[in-house]
């Protein structure tokens, strides 16, 4: 029997060259004349897995 990816978590995560797996921040979606531009610019890049997670979402992205 095939493996099959998560759909949901193969459009949110991108794998990095090094290997490790990035995200996009939320709260940057819309709505964003009421946020201060701190916080706007703390969500400005994506965030890397903490190594804990790493391996619940690599069981559910098996071609990686």
């Amino acid at each position: 029997m095939t493996l099959k990816t998560r759909s949901g978590v193969k459009k949110r995560v991108k794998v990095t060259g090094t290997g490790k797996i990035k995200l996009w921040k939320a709260w940057k979606r819309h709505l964003l004349m009421n946020k201060s531009k701190k916080a706007k610019g703390r969500n400005k890049y994506g965030l890397i897995v903490s190594a804990s997670e790493v391996k619940k979402i690599k069981r559910q992205l098996p071609h990686i």
